[in-house]
Parts: structure tokens; C-alpha cells; sequence
């Protein structure tokens, strides 16, 4: 219990702060420091308390936990990390980096190295809270393939999969192929139906998948195993490019102008930014017209763009990459009444046809554009004097790019070339390069 002394001198502060015995008894001065300790010790509060209450709603991963283990000790999953997360227990989730509550980030530990676990789940808001509520929910995503169905049916089914989800490919076989040799985790050349239904579930997951078709490329982060829907993967050390982000709940105190100066002061020296800068140049070579298909950035933001110890560029957030075949598949033949209409994800946006009402295919805007405009803010501020007006002159050409077709493939290409060129000029030779 707290002593009534205590009590009495709590109650005093927090609810009569300016009564007039105290202004009485204390010179003006003091009373207004006593108001501002009070208001700080208001707002402090506030901001402890939508911690706590964010904190509670996105990070579930105690559920991701209880349901993966659940499924895997009843032989409905399988996968490489399994007895690591749910027998040995030498794969722990540590901090939970979660924006959303369907979809789990947490930095973990396996066998005491740094990795990063994602897993998704239901909307809690679609379940009764209960435990039980999302084994039933979770369950549906085991579905297929069911038992009875031969290899070369998988296979199938995983041909016809990524036909509809990177378009018609050359190369897709190789990939199905590469997908087989993941599931097949006790390397018996056999994939069991829990392997199986594990994998299915997994490609079903828009980042999962694009791990797997970019997963010889540099800047892509590994993946280094899953069980069921949960997968990890490499620990990326700064996962955006500022290091400051300001919580939504603050955006509104806080001004952006104050923001943005502390990001520049806070971020890495020039060359070294120059050296992230070249990484993401080079992911945006790696996804226009790859071994499977083209890639389109949706949401060109800091916060997915990050960087190693040594300033080699990782994407660390790659759900809103998208395949250029999956963006024509949600354009075509949709109704639209303007431009805004014609989106897919956050900024992948097509021109509305208004005589027909109906939405083109092609994205207005390309992945460099989109980068560029990001790289405007990143770049331009503490650039060598001597390189700053033709580092302003290329990104001015750069944002201007356009998505259609006929400027699309040289274009694009030079203007990509010429700012990497522009920059390794200046870093290389050096301590950065």
C-alpha cells in the first residue's frame, strides 16, 4: 500500500496543481515550472500509454507461436526451422517490429545469431479472441494440397500457380523446380504432404515468393528456413534508411520540418549514403525484366529500403513489390471514374480511360521514377559542392520517367546507368567503394 503521505502529496500534484494556497506560498516562477513538470508528466503518460496499447495490438507473435507449433506437432506443417522453433526452442522471437497486426515481424535469435521472423495471421478482429479461434482460421491456409496428390499434380498445380502469378515465363520450370528442392527439407528427394501443404501456404505469401524467384539477387534478403506459413530470414542491420520514424499518434505534435533535420543529422556521411544508393539502383536493375518476369514497387518508402554494416543496400521489406504480371491482372477490366481508381497497393497507379471507364494496363510511373523522388530528399542534402548540380540535374531527369512502353526500355536503362556512374565517380578509389 502507498503511505498516506505519498498519497496526499500525488493527489496534489496531478489534480490541484495551481490551487491558491500554493500560489500563495510560491513565487510565480515555481509555478510555472510546476505546471510544465505536470504537463510533461501528462504527455508522458499519454505517450506510455499508446506504446503499450500499439504494442498489445501488433504484436502477436506468441500466437504465431502457439499455432505453428500446434500445426507441426499434429503433422499438419513441416518445414527446416521446426525443431528449432518448437522442440529445441533455439529460434526465439526478441522485438517485435510488427506494423500490422495480420502480419507478424519480430528480430529473434537462432542458435544466438540475429535473424528476422515473419508469420501472418487473421485479422482479431474477424475472431472471437479465443486461442481455438486461430487454429480454425489458421487451418484453411493447410488446405492444399490434399492427400492423394501425386508429384507430378503438385507440380502442376505450382506451374499453373506461378503462370498466374509472374506471367509467362521461359524459366518457370527451373523455378518449380527450385521450389521442390525447398519444400523436400530432409533432402529425400520426396516432398510429403506436410511439406507440401507448408511450401503452398508459404507461395501464398506475396514476399515468400518473390524471396524464392529473386533469391540469387544481392540486395534481396536470404531466406534461412521456415515451418508452415512462418518464415526467417537474414537479420538486416538498419531496416530503413532514417533512423528516426516518428509513431502516427505523434505525427501530428511533432513537426515534419523538425523530423526530416534530425533524419539528415542522424543519417550515415554522404559517400556512405552514396554506396546505399547504388544498392538500390542495382535491386531496381535486378527487378526490371529478370529471369521471372518484371517487378513493380508499389510503395517506394523509406522504411522498406535498408542497409548491412558494411552499407550494402537489403531491402527490408519487399510485400509491396508486385509482379508487373499480378498489377495488369487487377487493371484490366476495371471500372474506374479517375486516375485514383487505377491503383494497386499504395502508388502503382494506371490511367483511367473515361470514354470506356475502364483502367489501361501499363503504370504511369516506373520503379527508378519512384526512387528517385525518395532519393531527392536522401542524396541531395550534404552532397559535394562540386557534384551537387549534376547529382540535382539527373534526378530532376530521373523523376520525370515515364511507364510507358516506348520510353521504357532505353530510356530507362540510361538513366539508371547515368546516375551510377555519376556516383561511383566520386566514391570510388575511396575508403566507401
Amino acid at each position: 500500500m502507498m503511505p498516506r503521505a505519498l498519497r496526499r502529496l500525488v493527489h496534489m500534484v496531478l489534480f490541484c496543481p495551481l490551487s491558491k494556497g500554493l500560489q500563495s506560498r510560491l513565487p510565480a516562477i515555481k509555478v510555472k515550472y510546476l505546471l510544465l513538470a505536470w504537463l510533461g508528466i501528462l504527455i508522458t503518460s499519454w505517450v506510455i500509454y499508446m506504446q503499450y496499447a500499439s504494442y498489445s495490438e501488433l504484436c502477436r507473435g506468441h500466437v504465431c507461436h502457439m499455432v505453428i507449433c500446434d500445426h507441426y506437432r499434429r503433422g499438419i506443417v513441416s518445414g527446416s526451422s521446426c525443431k528449432a522453433l518448437c522442440d529445441q526452442r533455439t529460434l526465439t522471437m526478441q522485438r517485435c517490429m510488427s506494423t500490422s497486426s495480420t502480419h507478424q515481424v519480430y528480430i529473434g535469435l537462432w542458435k544466438d545469431r540475429p535473424v528476422v521472423i515473419k508469420c501472418g495471421l487473421e485479422d482479431p478482429l474477424k475472431t472471437d479472441g479465443a486461442p481455438g479461434s486461430f487454429l480454425r482460421q489458421e487451418m484453411s491456409l493447410f488446405e492444399k494440397p490434399t492427400r492423394g496428390t501425386s508429384m507430378d499434380e503438385f507440380k502442376e498445380m505450382l506451374h499453373s500457380f506461378l503462370k498466374a502469378n509472374l506471367g509467362e515465363q521461359p524459366s518457370l520450370n527451373t523455378l518449380v523446380d527450385r521450389v521442390i528442392t525447398l519444400a523436400d527439407i530432409n533432402k529425400d528427394s520426396k516432398v510429403s504432404l506436410a511439406e507440401a501443404k507448408s511450401i503452398w501456404a508459404l507461395l501464398q505469401i506475396n514476399e515468400f515468393l518473390l524471396m524464392v524467384a529473386l533469391q540469387e539477387k544481392e540486395h534481396t534478403p536470404k531466406l534461412l528456413g521456415f515451418c508452415g506459413d512462418l518464415y526467417v530470414t537474414e537479420h538486416v542491420g538498419h531496416s530503413s534508411l532514417y533512423w528516426l520514424e516518428v509513431p502516427h499518434y505523434l505525427q501530428a505534435l511533432v513537426p515534419e520540418a523538425l523530423s526530416s533535420s534530425l533524419n539528415h543529422w542522424l543519417a550515415p556521411a554522404w559517400p556512405r549514403r552514396a554506396r546505399i544508393t547504388i544498392g538500390l539502383l542495382e535491386f531496381v536493375e535486378e527487378v526490371f525484366h529478370g529471369s521471372y518476369g518484371s517487378f513493380l514497387i508499389c510503395d517506394a518508402s523509406p522504411r522498406h529500403v535498408g542497409y548491412n554494416s558494411k552499407y550494402d543496400c537489403k531491402m527490408a521489406e519487399l510485400r509491396s513489390v508486385a509482379s508487373e504480371a499480378v498489377v495488369r491482372g487487377f487493371m484490366r477490366g476495371r471500372r474506374c471514374e479517375t486516375n485514383a481508381d487505377c491503383t494497386y497497393g499504395r502508388d502503382c497507379t494506371a490511367t483511367c480511360d473515361r470514354l470506356v471507364k475502364q483502367c489501361n494496363s501499363e503504370v504511369v510511373q516506373p520503379n527508378l521514377a519512384k526512387v528517385c523522388v525518395l532519393l531527392q530528399d536522401y542524396l541531395l542534402f550534404g552532397a559535394p559542392v562540386d557534384l551537387r548540380g549534376d547529382l540535382e540535374k539527373q534526378l530532376r531527369t530521373c523523376v520525370t520517367l515515364s511507364g510507358l512502353a516506348s520510353q521504357m526500355e532505353v530510356h530507362h536503362s540510361l538513366v539508371l546507368n547515368n546516375l551510377k556512374t555519376l556516383l561511383w565517380k566520386k566514391i570510388s578509389n575511396t575508403q566507401y567503394s
